[in-house]
């Protein structure tokens, strides 16, 4: 250019100088990755704990089923998955320094398979039990003293012993309620601490001050009153809790299993979370070392599959509940009426 000279204009319809491109935000595409991803290892991690499931049920199930006849045939319309059933529930202290067979826990649930829901009447330790063919007697004492009658005067060997002390408490409970209860689990208080332990503590509000101690047996029971989560021997020494070196703060069976009822629920809500999930191999190893249940273990693998998912309010918790008179707790018969028909009405749903 002409020293000079001036600039020409640009041409007419020229295009602008080209504007440098934006990069699109990679943020979005980076979170939905990172969700994808880990999405897809939370579903890896719940396929590995159901393969564990399975692999592990067989063993844990082999443990839990008492010798029961495994040729038995279930007829059509009658397995656990399909008609509902009712069970007893019985927990023992078997530490080496327990309180040998009675049973300090006693319940009687109704499963119903069409409702994915469950009845449960826990029933207190003390209550007096007067069923016509029978002694009237503690309800926890039932199952040592069959166990000792068939061990002494029916002269069965400790195995035969055992399955024929719950079939008897099962007729006793089948009176008593008016519904035919099939099958009977007893767990002793170790195995309720271990599974409390493997899924890493339950969570519970804690009623009251609980300070007792026995050297006799080994309890040292002290608690803190409040919401906490409790591991395991903590959890057994919430639900077992009944009175005071001081004589304060004495406890009930009917608080006790309240407290029962709370912890059940909040382990059944822990075991169907992903936390339970993970966990589930663990609670199968410690199930399966301190249960006895008298189901076939194709029934056993029925009730696992069919009632995994049940959740705290899937559960209808009734106490039977009495008046207390030294050594008995006595029922109220309006209340031990009203439990008679939830199981009733759960068999029928």
């Amino acid at each position: 250019m002409s020293k000079g000279s001036t600039a020409l204009p640009p041409r007419t319809g020229s295009r602008p100088p080209a504007k440098p491109k934006k990069q699109k935000p990679r943020k979005k595409r980076s979170a939905m990755k990172i969700f994808f991803s880990l999405l897809f290892s939370i579903l890896l991690i719940v396929a590995a704990g159901l393969t564990y499931l399975v692999l592990q049920a067989d063993k844990a199930i082999d443990e839990i089923s008492s010798p029961v006849d495994e040729e038995v045939v279930i007829p059509p319309g009658e397995a656990v998955n399909e008609k509902a059933v009712a069970m007893l529930l019985m927990g023992i202290d078997a530490r080496a320094h327990g309180g040998g067979l009675n049973t300090d826990v006693m319940m009687v649930a109704v499963f119903n398979p069409n409702s994915k829901s469950a009845t449960i009447v826990t029933i207190p330790r003390d209550t007096n039990i007067d069923i016509e063919g029978y002694r009237a007697r503690k309800a926890n004492s039932f199952y040592a003293d069959f166990y000792m009658n068939a061990l002494n005067k029916k002269k069965l060997s400790k195995e035969a012993a055992y399955a024929d002390a719950k079939q008897e408490v099962r007729n006793v409970m089948s009176k008593l309620f008016d519904i035919d209860i099939k099958y009977s689990a007893v767990i002793n208080f170790q195995g309720f601490a271990d599974v409390v332990d493997a899924l890493g503590g339950v969570t519970v509000d804690v009623d009251k001050r609980m300070k007792y101690k026995d050297s006799a047996d080994g309890t040292n029971i002290d608690l803190e009153p409040g919401v906490q989560t409790l591991s395991g021997e903590k959890a057994l020494d919430f639900v077992r809790y009944r009175k005071s070196n001081n004589g304060k703060n004495m406890s009930s069976d009917f608080e006790r299993n309240a407290r029962q009822s709370q912890v059940i629920g909040a382990l059944t809500d822990k075991m169907k979370s992903f936390d339970g999930v993970t966990k589930i191999g663990s609670v199968m190893q410690a199930v399966g070392k301190n249960l006895t249940l008298d189901m076939p273990s194709k029934e056993i693998k029925n009730m696992m599959t069919t009632y995994l998912g049940l959740s705290r309010n899937d559960i209808t918790f009734i106490p039977l509940e009495g008046t207390w008179r030294s050594p008995y707790v006595y029922m109220d018969e309006e209340k031990l009426k009203e439990a008679r028909a939830a199981l009733q009405a759960k068999m029928a749903e």
